[in-house]
């Protein structure tokens, strides 16, 4: 799941266009050539495997390595010699990496290393989901040897995650295969886009049976790969999916849509220095009111508003309240957002509690969140898992201290807004060794701790 757009959407926040983590790919200043030909991924000469993967932008591409670094490369402005310049992560920090690309057929230099471009074993599939035709890929490493296969369940994304999740690239120089897909409405798959957890894993249950089919003996052992709104929707699927082996989730919540934004509004609170037990208690009636209009697109909940406008309005605190949609509901009128309600339906399971399924489940669960998300605050969520562990449900959790939404380590600009620098050290080697094995045999990971389950 690309990092440059997983979050947990909600409706009225797609509806107001909040602010993600990270928006789109910040666009080149001019026009370049298509460098989507060298998607793919490189073994370099001293080992390590690079992935360059594609954007929303044919001219731009973007690199990762094992250990989390990324960075961003377009063609340099006016170059007639397809030179590339790049940026850090996702901020507009100048990298120092250099990487030269040859022709399509060509290998690569990546920051001095010479790279040959790694052969997969690819099939390119369209299977049937729960009503809908989906197109899938699955990407095994050369050869005739039976590897671990995980399938990428989407966040709230809306564009292809054929064309856009690199895992698919260095996953398998890795030796873990990866069935990727296009959700429902999106990429080259039929269907209305959709936030309906139950509709997306039964079509996650189909994806998962499509590649063991086309991985035609191939795949050992296969699961789950769940990111942010994908952390519902994976466990999910693999409660009807007899076949699946292992979930893996990251910087999902092990609580529902609604908490999402009241956490957010905590965090607002605190920031701004609102963080009281009174304030908070405030707080709370304001997201109680926010949650049920935006739960029942507006259908219910102006009465609860109007009753804690009135009491809180003109309090100090009322007006640091963001969240993923209540400071935007509660400052606009009920026409005003029936306007905006009438354009889109995604259907969000709003009301639906991952809880009975993370206590009954049987599947080998690895939960990874970041202790300062702001996207989805996960203090709760590592209560849960804790008290799940402890319970001795098969679930192991780890919490990432400094990480933020996607497990992104990130700098803060002049006006004190996250930049995100990479993905934090050890979190794609942890979810590769959790694949093969079973089990987190190589600590450290990075400044990793776990939260529950055996080291």
């Amino acid at each position: 799941m690309n990092p440059t757009a997983l979050r947990i959407a909600t409706l009225t926040a797609a509806l107001f266009a909040a602010t993600a983590v990270h928006a789109a790919e910040p666009a080149p200043a001019a026009k370049g050539a298509d460098l989507t030909c060298h998607a793919g991924a490189y073994r370099l000469d001293d080992g390590r495997a690079v992935a360059i993967g594609r954007t929303d932008d044919a001219s731009v591409l973007r690199w990762r390595l094992l250990d989390g670094r990324t960075g961003k490369l377009v063609s340099a402005p006016g170059s007639k010699d397809g030179a590339l310049v790049g940026t850090v992560g996702w901020t507009q920090r100048a990298d120092t990496t250099k990487v030269e690309l040859g022709s399509c057929d060509d290998g690569i230099v990546f920051d001095g290393h010479r790279g040959d471009r790694l052969k997969f074993d690819i099939v390119d599939t369209t299977f049937e989901g729960a009503g809908v035709k989906l197109r899938g890929r699955l990407v095994l490493p050369a050869g005739q040897d039976k590897v671990p296969v995980v399938v990428l369940v989407h966040g709230s994304e809306n564009y292809s995650g054929v064309d856009g999740y690199f895992q698919q690239y260095l996953f398998p120089s890795e030796g873990v295969g990866v069935f990727v897909y296009d959700k429902r409405g999106t990429g080259g798959s039929s269907g209305k886009y959709t936030q309906n957890f139950h509709e997306l894993s039964d079509d996650a249950g189909a994806a998962l049976r499509e590649a063991l089919r086309v991985g035609d003996g191939r795949v050992g052992k296969i699961g789950y790969l769940g990111g942010s709104q994908g952390g519902w929707v994976a466990p999910l699927a693999a409660s009807k999916t007899p076949q699946a082996d292992f979930v893996e989730v990251g910087f999902g919540l092990a609580d529902g849509v609604l908490a999402e934004d009241r956490d957010q509004v905590v965090l607002d609170l605190r920031a701004a220095g609102f963080g009281d037990a009174a304030t908070l208690r405030k707080a709370r009636e304001l997201t109680d009111a926010t949650g049920l209009i935006a739960s029942t697109t507006g259908k219910r909940g102006w009465k609860e508003l109007d009753a804690a406008r009135a009491k809180y309005q003109k309090e100090p605190w009322w007006k640091a309240v963001k969240g993923e949609y209540s400071g935007l509901i509660a400052n606009h009128t009920p026409a005003e957002i029936a306007a905006e309600f009438a354009k889109y339906d995604f259907e969000v399971s709003w009301d639906y509690d991952p809880m009975p399924v993370l206590r009954t489940l049987k599947t080998p669960q690895l939960w990874v969140v970041g202790g300062d998300d702001v996207e989805a605050p996960s203090d709760e969520t590592q209560k849960r898992l804790t008290e799940l562990g402890k319970a001795g449900r098969p679930i192991t959790s780890v919490v990432f201290p400094q990480a933020d939404h996607g497990i992104l380590e990130f700098e803060k600009d002049a006006k004190g807004e996250r930049q995100h620098t990479r993905i934090a050290e050890g979190y794609l080697r942890m979810q590769l060794d959790w694949i093969k094995r079973g089990t987190l045999d190589g600590w450290p990971y990075g400044a990793a701790k776990q939260l529950a389950g055996p080291k």
